[in-house]
């Protein structure tokens, strides 16, 4: 009875086996898969590829992307997709120093673009998913005298559109300027420092503080001793002769310098300025509004400037962030 228990009761090792050896047939195939090529060796490859990003290039601090970045690249190592090479395994790409500081910060539109020519290539709908055509319809860019032509993406309007080639010369890592790919919120990963920390906008690829907010902050009225939107206040300072109302008083007297940044294209603003509407200055200055606050712009000396400095702008900068000056 006893061996009929025992027998009844063991479980034979070979399913087990078999099960273990299934499972893993299949791991390989989904990893083989996953990598993009045959066997062992691709996956070798792609270990190697990767390894790097694992091992931080300083002992010690700087943030999970500088560790990752190590040095700047040479030409050859940035990935340019279809440009000079065949298009990269997407851990390759993704894991490419061009994403990284200090790679980032000297990347060019031609490489940032042989790999995401879609942003700049996409359309808007013909139809919304409401059913409305947009043909029917204006949005609302298109109802201001600087903006011409059908609808067009948000990307386009800032880098490839007629207005924005004209006055602007924004670069794509004017707003990105390389992020963590693995973590986008702070203090989640085991390798975070408290130094880390201030080097991230949560769960953004862009810090708006130092990109949007430069073109699309709110009318500072109250710098300028005004009361009130400008459209409420332009009729007092504009006529026939001067249809630029802002010019009233930035034509000879306040903040004539200005718009002195590598990422602005300062004579055609002026021209454009001189020769339009206000729509030229308040587009940047109060017109596109996203957020409640105007950006403190440093305020570049002028001729005729008062030496003191209202309360309003003792904090501010008496010039531009570095990596915004124009080369002397």
């Amino acid at each position: 009875m006893v061996t009929s228990s025992r027998k009844s009761g063991s479980v034979s090792p070979l399913p087990i086996v078999l099960a273990s050896a299934v499972a893993a047939l299949v791991a390989s195939f989904a990893l083989t898969n996953l990598l993009g090529s045959d066997s062992g060796s691709e996956i070798t490859r792609t270990a190697e590829a990767i390894a790097p990003v694992a091992a931080p290039a300083t002992p010690t601090g700087g943030s999970p992307a500088l560790r990752i970045a190590g040095a700047a690249p040479a030409a050859s190592d940035i990935v340019t997709g279809a440009v000079n090479k065949p298009a990269p395994r997407y851990l390759d790409a993704a894991y490419s120093k061009l994403h990284f500081k200090p790679a980032i910060d000297t990347a060019t539109n031609e490489q940032c673009l042989s790999c995401h020519s879609e942003i700049v290539d996409r359309k808007v709908r013909k139809t919304s998913p409401a059913g409305v055509v947009g043909n029917d319809v204006l949005a609302w860019y298109q109802t201001l005298d600087t903006y011409s032509g059908d609808q067009e993406t948000f990307h386009s309007r800032h880098l490839s559109s007629p207005y924005a080639k004209e006055v602007m010369n924004l670069k794509c890592n004017f707003c990105h300027q390389g992020h963590d790919l693995r973590e986008e919120a702070p203090g989640s990963s085991a390798t975070t420092t408290v130094a880390d920390m201030g080097n991230f906008t949560l769960r953004k690829q862009v810090d708006p503080s130092k990109s949007c907010l430069l073109c699309h902050g709110a009318f500072p009225a109250t710098n300028m001793g005004l009361e009130g939107s400008w459209s409420e206040l332009r009729e007092g300072f504009e006529t026939e002769e001067t249809p630029n109302g802002c010019l009233t008083c930035h034509a000879e007297q306040f903040r004539t310098v200005r718009h002195q940044v590598n990422y602005l294209n300062a004579s055609a603003i002026e021209q454009r300025a001189k020769s339009g509407s206000s729509d030229v200055c308040l587009g940047c200055h109060g017109g596109r509004a996203w957020y409640r606050i105007s950006y403190p712009y440093p305020r570049h000396p002028w001729p005729g400037m008062d030496k003191d400095v209202p309360d309003w702008a003792k904090d501010r900068p008496s010039e531009s962030r570095a990596e915004h000056q124009l080369k002397k």
